[in-house]
């Protein structure tokens, strides 16, 4: 069985339970090829290494060629741990969302979005000076030296800098439902990255 599952983020979107409006992210789980089997007994632990085909060769079938040249036809290589790998085939399809079903509690994994250098304001939430009384301060950060004779700046200060672009976990999300006809799986909330991006699914 396997642990968890891959997935392209497509975006956001809403769908409707009795007459709710429920805020969905769509996660596209198609077109992932198992291109390698790990065992314990060689690698020290049994997973699977999956590759997502480029879109140019998903409508072709499966060539021992794809092997040798991964770059080529897989745009992402990426690996699950399996209790048991018996069951699995280098070169077939994998069934991701088959372990899944509506209403599980999952845990989603992913790289947040790259928002460049950023100011306290925006990356740390700084409300800012007065609005009134000629405030010159702008959206500067305000005093940073600390109570001594050197002026140190303590170490974790909230300073501007690079924002972004950081592992995060989103725990206890909702399965709102899985669409085995489309290969997509509806996950309520939102979830770290950009649409395009790569995310792990795992049970909570």
């Amino acid at each position: 069985m396997v642990t968890g599952l891959w997935g392209k983020k497509i975006g956001m979107t809403q769908v409707f339970d009795e007459n709710k409006v429920i805020p969905v992210t769509v996660l596209d789980v198609d077109n992932w090829i198992i291109t390698n089997i790990r065992n314990e007994n060689q690698d020290g632990h049994n997973a699977i290494q999956l590759g997502r085909l480029r879109k140019r060769y998903t409508s072709e079938p499966f060539s021992g060629e794809w092997l040798k040249n991964l770059k080529k036809y897989f745009v992402h290589i990426r690996e699950i741990k399996v209790s048991d790998v018996a069951n699995y085939k280098i070169g077939s399809s994998l069934d991701q969302y088959s372990s899944l079903k509506s209403g599980d509690a999952v845990d989603v994994t992913g790289v947040t979005i790259g928002r460049g250098f950023a100011g306290v304001v925006k990356r740390h939430g700084f409300s800012g000076p007065p609005g009134s009384h000629g405030s010159k301060m702008g959206r500067k950060p305000g005093s940073i030296g600390h109570m001594c004779s050197q002026g140190k700046v303590i170490k974790g200060k909230r300073l501007p800098g690079h924002m972004g672009v950081k592992q995060r976990v989103v725990r206890g999300l909702k399965v709102v439902r899985v669409e085995p006809d489309k290969k997509v799986l509806l996950i309520k909330g939102s979830v770290p990255g950009k649409p395009g991006s790569l995310l792990f699914v795992k049970k909570a």
